[in-house]
C-alpha cells in the first residue's frame, strides 16, 4: 500500500512540475465594455497580450460560448517577449444586454484565460431618435 501511495504521490509531483500555474502570456486587459452599440452592426474588439515566459508559446484555441462571437488568434509560435492580440468580433443581431467569454487556453499551462466582452445591443432607430431630440 505504501508503494502505491508513492507513486501516487511521485506521478503528481512531476505533473505539476510540467504544467505550468502561472499563464505564459499577459494581456493588457481581460474584459471590455462597448456600452451602448447598434443592431445588426458587429462591434469587435482586440485584446492585447505579451509572452511572459522565457521560452515561445503557442495558443492552442480561443473558443467562444456561443456563435455570436467570433474569436481570431495567432496560430504559430509566439516568441519570447513578443507580443500579440486577439480579435473578438460580437454579432449584434439581439437587442439588449450581453457578456460574452472566450477561453484561451496556451499550451502546457494548466489553467485557460477567459476574455469577457460586454455591452448593450440597441435598436438603431431608437439610438438614431435620442441623437435628434437631445435626449
Amino acid at each position: 500500500m505504501k508503494k502505491v501511495a508513492l507513486v501516487v504521490i511521485a506521478i503528481l509531483s512531476i505533473a505539476t512540475v510540467f504544467a505550468q500555474s502561472k499563464a505564459p502570456i499577459e494581456f493588457k486587459e481581460v474584459k471590455h465594455s462597448f456600452g451602448k452599440i447598434k443592431q445588426s452592426v458587429p462591434a469587435t474588439f482586440t485584446f492585447t497580450f505579451k509572452n511572459t515566459s522565457s521560452t515561445p508559446v503557442v495558443i492552442e484555441s480561443a473558443t467562444a460560448e456561443c456563435g455570436c462571437t467570433t474569436p481570431e488568434y495567432p496560430k504559430g509560435l509566439i516568441p519570447k517577449g513578443a507580443s500579440d492580440k486577439i480579435k473578438v468580433t460580437y454579432n449584434a443581431a439581439a437587442i439588449g444586454s450581453f457578456t460574452k467569454r472566450v477561453t484561451v487556453r496556451v499550451a502546457k499551462a494548466a489553467d485557460p484565460i477567459i476574455l469577457t466582452i460586454e455591452g448593450e445591443v440597441i435598436d438603431p432607430k431608437t439610438a438614431a431618435s435620442k441623437v435628434k431630440t437631445g435626449k
